[in-house]
Formats: structure tokens, sequence, C-alpha cells
């Protein structure tokens, strides 16, 4: 009698989120909804943060500060690293949170529990948007114009670090709910991040101190996708394109970006067996 019989969460998984992606819609507006709720500009602010930010890394570093005045267009070049990099800390972070936080839904609905941390991946998703329009419109001042090469550039950087930042968020998320810190891990964790990519600093720098040691620094998945972004964005803008690529970004960025995106795959998938493993002790533990 007993066999056949299962969890109402068994055999879910991220393919099962997607099934159910009404549910996801509504989590994800609800996300939005709440993060904006009683303010006065609304969504809007999803727009003003980044241009502030923008300002500052331009106005402030660029111009006032001139720290890299051996770097054309800092600003650009740095605010197009800070796209890839906040959508991946902002995913880390709030995955990270996202069972734990929603633990009263988690424990009273049979739905699948990974849809937490991905509907966290889509909203920070949906903040990248207003920040490519920025960055865009700021391109446009410097003259850019987009190319074949750029725009595959950019969506294989953004598909990177959604398949990490969604395999960082689903183990994390389920260690959270065992133990606590792992929360305030990921603020560390996060710092690390910032400066283990190329956006405060160029590219150049690490080939001059390093040499043939800098190709194991593309290792990390994160510096290809910032290379990536800035590839799309940044080198446009600059006054000699073909020389910028070619002296300021490393031989084969596509194949080192392709290959980042099939090992965030393949954690992806790890990190579902693990999430699998443990979901069923969740709700006990919360």
């Amino acid at each position: 009698m007993s066999e056949g019989l299962a969890p109402p969460t068994a055999n879910n998984g991220l393919l099962a989120v997607f099934e159910r992606r009404y549910l996801l819609k509504l989590l994800v507006r609800r996300e939005i909804s709440a993060r904006y709720q009683g303010t006065f500009l609304g969504l809007l602010w999803s727009y003003v943060g980044p241009l502030c930010q923008f300002f500052v890394y331009w106005f402030v570093i660029g111009r006032i500060l001139d720290l890299h005045d051996n770097v054309e267009n800092f600003g650009i070049h740095m605010f197009a690293g800070l796209v890839v990099v906040h959508f991946f800390t902002e995913t880390f972070g709030a995955g990270t949170r996202s069972i734990v936080r929603n633990k009263s839904v988690v424990v009273k609905m049979p739905l699948p529990r990974e849809m937490f941390p991905v509907a966290s991946m889509l909203v920070s998703l949906y903040h990248v948007g207003p920040q490519l329009i920025i960055l865009t419109i700021a391109c446009l001042f410097y003259g850019w114009t987009p190319d074949p090469v750029g725009l595959l550039a950019l969506l294989v950087a953004i598909l990177v670090a959604m398949a990490w930042g969604t395999a960082a968020a689903l183990v994390f998320s389920v260690a959270n709910v065992f133990f606590r810190d792992f929360s305030s891990l990921v603020s560390i964790l996060q710092m690390f991040v910032r400066f283990g990519v190329p956006m405060i600093y160029p590219f150049a720098m690490v080939h001059d101190r390093f040499g043939s040691a800098a190709q194991y620094y593309l290792l990390n998945p994160l510096a290809d996708a910032v290379l990536l972004v800035q590839r799309a964005f940044w080198v446009g803008t600059t006054s000699d394109p073909d020389h910028i690529a070619a002296t300021e970004l490393p031989e084969n960025l596509m194949v080192w970006g392709a290959g980042a995106l099939g090992a965030g795959l393949v954690a992806l998938v790890i990190a579902q067996l693990v999430f699998s493993r443990l979901e069923n002790r969740i709700p006990e533990r919360l």
C-alpha cells in the first residue's frame, strides 16, 4: 500500500519550478512589490540607484580622484563590471535568505522549495534591465554602437552570472536553514567577489603583474563575465576599439566565457543534487 507514496515535494527540482511558472511569477511579483512598497518613486528607484552609482564611479573616482587615468572611460569600464557583479551578489545574498525569509510558505505549501532561490535570481535579473539601459545611454554619448560579437558576449555574461548565482543560492539557502551563520558568510564572500574581478582595476594590470599566470585568474567565472560585459560596452566607447580589445582583454575571451558557462551548468546540477538531499529536513529545521 505504501509503494508509490512520496512526500508532496518529491521529484520536484528546477524543472518543476518552471512547470509551475504561474506560482513563480506570483512570487517574483510579490518580491518586487514588497521591495518598493510604501515608497513615493516606486519602481523608479530601480533606475535612481544605478544612475547614482554610475555618477559616483564616473565623476568621483574617474574625474576627481583620477585613480585610473590610464584606463580610457574608466566610469564605463567599472560600471560595465558592476552590472554583472551586482547581479551575482544580489542573487547570492537574497537567494541565501530566501527559504528562511519565506518559512511560513515553505512549511505550509507543497511546492518546489527551489522556487525561492530561483525567484530571487529572477528579481535580481529584473533589476539588471535598468542598469543596462543607463549603461547603454552613457555609452551612446561616447559614440558606442552595438556589434554582434558584443551582444553575444553580453548574453554569455548574463547566463554565466545566472548559472553560478543560482547554484550558489541553492546550496547556501539550504545551508542557511541549518546554520544561520551562512547568511553572514555570504556578506564576506561578496566583498571578495568585488575585488576578485577586473572592475576596479583593468585586466591588463593583472597580466602585467602575473604574466602567463594570469590565465589562472580567468578560472574565476565572474572575472570572465565582467570582461565579456566590458567587451560588449566599454571597448566600443574607446578611441581604438580593436587595439583595446587586443591589448586590454585576454585572448580567446569567448572561449573562456563558454567554459565558464559550461562549468556553471555543471555547478547548477551539483547544487540541485545537494539541495535535493537536504530539502526534506528543511521543515523540521525551520
